[in-house]
């Protein structure tokens, strides 16, 4: 009877319990329920990082563009190398130039802030203060180029496709988002496994929406020179495989007089033949082959424009200040060779770079020596490491270099004579520390390796800088080979890791974030087709790159940024070149364009679609 008692209680405080567990969980939920009723839900054309968008619901279009602006006339460029794909969002083949023009994204960003977009496919933005969610409402106007609407299936499809089947760079942008669900036929969520997520809503905005009714059934992986469907100002009129590609305006776009669009893509057609020379290209612009070209070579800059044209104005020398973040262009260690896994090693070799010289013989002095991952930028570490950056980084003593707290980092430094004595006596300084040996003018590692690699080339014009850093190398027993190799098999090196050393830009965005694990992340170092050409797996970074990528404020962005590069500096993953806060580019006089350039746009190319084609210029430079 005791036992059936006990039994009884037994039973009767189970349910007791349960009771309670229920009654605990519908209040959790209520008040969940009401939590998130209490966060305030923004609609709104336009979403900023940080901040407030710069232009109201109502503009009419951007500064950087002119309702002076005319359609008509074509704009002829000038290529790299060659081409075999029309496809640029896989690691597979070598994609044309401004494949971008085809498609139309979520959002469009404006070129003279930080980082803020405006709406374009989608009407309108949704969004939670937490960030943990965001709607996108499209455009019921909005078509391909075949009369198919836009509709939020495509959405979903090609986040899905790009996901699956992209390069993995989606998979790292991506990443935070748990569920993406078409809500009806213009309504598209995407929800976020954390909250707080600033940049991810922006990133989505980014996306470009590609057919479904088109792609389906097709080897979307698999590089292609079919010509594919869009929605965008473009369509690619025609192909020559690997010499030229020719887009027509389209002039039934759906969205050529919304405010974002207002004043660009002026051009009937927009040209690109390639060249595999440099000094070929030049002699074709001069021979007015193409019409405008980007100049990246500060000798070519000084040298090779000294032609009647120029004097006559009808060919312009333009250099344009920007204020841009312009990253970091270096040589780049792979620490995936074994070789370079010894930071004193790197060290050392970064003292054989004699930049002072290179820029006085080589460059023409137009150059500032590259001393951040966000050179040009508030977003650089200087000095030593103080106040909040100091806070951030303090828990990790012990686990990244000890400089990072004692010195500020500092460039070798030479007098511009090309005797760089000093600085190769300071890296053997550094070799000999570390137990490396010279034998029979040969450097040897601790191990009893011999200390020689390969630098990886594309370009025939960098054989000249790099040779004398080779000279300087072999005086410390280093010896080095350059690899020349053409575009196509520069790019399967590259995305394979295949590569000693190679010459990389580190592009970086105005408010950096998600990309950074594509650049520093563990994950990405093993990921073929990843941008961590260095191979950097490392705790720490992951963490600070999560800072970065989360930062609530421009003000947090800022230090953690500054933490994070100087981290990266402070372990030697690179030896820094050079940088200019000018874009440099050479053009006929056949074209008008708008009064105010866009400060953010480092390059000058989203500016050339606000240029338009100017029939009075044109018909001079015939007559003469």
């Amino acid at each position: 009877m005791a036992v059936c008692q006990r039994a009884q209680a037994a039973r009767i405080n189970v349910i007791a319990l349960t009771f309670a567990l229920i009654s605990c969980l519908v209040l959790l939920n209520i008040y969940s329920i009401g939590a998130h009723a209490a966060l305030n839900v923004i609609k709104s054309h336009a979403i900023a990082i940080h901040g407030e968008p710069k232009y109201p619901a109502n503009f009419t279009q951007f500064d950087y563009t002119s309702k002076k602006a005319k359609k008509g006339g074509t704009l002829r460029l000038a290529g790299k190398g060659t081409f075999d794909s029309l496809n640029e969002y896989i690691t597979k083949g070598s994609p044309a130039d401004n494949l971008a023009l085809v498609y139309d994204t979520l959002m469009v960003a404006s070129a003279d802030e930080p980082f803020t977009q405006y709406g374009l496919i989608a009407h309108k933005v949704e969004y939670p203060e937490d960030r943990s969610w965001v709607i996108f409402h499209l455009r019921p106007e909005a078509y391909f180029r075949d009369g198919h609407h836009i509709d939020a299936d495509d959405v979903v499809f090609s986040y899905n496709l790009l996901l699956e089947k992209g390069n993995p760079i989606y998979k790292f942008y991506y990443q935070d988002v748990i569920a993406v669900e078409a809500l009806d036929a213009f309504k598209v969520k995407f929800t976020f496994e954390h909250t707080n997520t600033r940049e991810l809503p922006l990133i989505l905005g980014e996306l470009p929406v590609l057919p479904k009714h088109f792609w389906e059934g097709k080897e979307f992986d698999k590089s292609s020179l079919e010509s594919p469907l869009g929605s965008g100002p473009y369509r690619i009129k025609s192909v020559d495989a690997g010499r030229n590609i020719t887009f027509e305006r389209n002039y039934n776009y759906w969205g050529q007089e919304l405010a974002v669009n207002k004043g660009l893509y002026n051009f009937d057609i927009i040209s690109i033949d390639y060249y595999r020379d440099n000094n070929v290209a030049i002699e074709a612009i001069k021979a007015k082959e193409y019409d405008l070209r980007w100049e990246n070579s500060s000798k070519f800059w000084a040298t090779a424009y000294d032609v009647p044209a120029i004097n006559n104005k009808h060919l312009i020398k333009k250099s344009i200040k920007h204020n841009a973040n312009k990253g970091m262009q270096a040589f780049v260690y792979n620490l995936r060779k074994p070789i370079f896994n010894d930071i004193e090693l790197r060290k050392a070799i970064s003292f054989a770079f004699d930049f002072e010289w290179s820029n006085e013989m080589l460059f023409y002095n137009v150059y500032n020596r590259a001393y951040s991952f966000y050179s040009n930028s508030e977003l650089a570490a200087t000095g030593l490491p103080s106040g909040n950056e100091l806070s951030l980084l303090s828990p990790y003593k012990g686990r990244i270099p000890d400089s990072v707290f004692k010195e500020p980092y500092s460039l070798p430094k030479s007098d511009g004579s090309g005797h760089n004595r000093p600085n190769l006596r300071n890296a053997k300084v550094i070799l000999d520390s570390a137990g490396y040996k010279v034998k029979n003018n040969q450097l040897y590692s601790p191990k009893g390796q011999k200390v020689n690699f390969e630098i990886l080339l594309v370009s025939p014009g960098f054989e000249r800088i790099v040779n004398p850093f080779i000279r300087s190398l072999k005086k410390l027993g280093i010896y080095v080979n350059v690899r020349l190799v053409d575009r196509s098999q520069y790019i399967n090196r590259k995305r394979s890791f295949d590569f000693d050393m190679i010459v990389h830009s580190f592009v970086q965005s105005e408010s950096p974030g998600a990309e950074q694990h594509n650049f520093w992340g563990s994950e990405s170092a093993s990921m073929h087709g990843s941008g961590n050409l260095v191979g950097v797996k490392s705790p720490v970074i992951d963490e600070l790159v999560e800072y970065v990528a989360n930062a609530g404020s421009r003000e947090e962005l800022v230090t953690a940024a500054r933490a994070l590069d100087r981290v990266l500096l402070h372990n030697y993953y690179a030896i820094p070149q050079w940088y200019t806060s000018s874009s440099r580019i050479v053009y006929w006089d056949k074209f008008s364009f708008p009064e105010v350039a866009p400060i953010y746009d480092q390059y000058y190319r989203k500016a050339v679609y606000s240029w338009w084609y100017n029939p009075e210029k044109a018909a001079k430079l015939e007559n003469n």
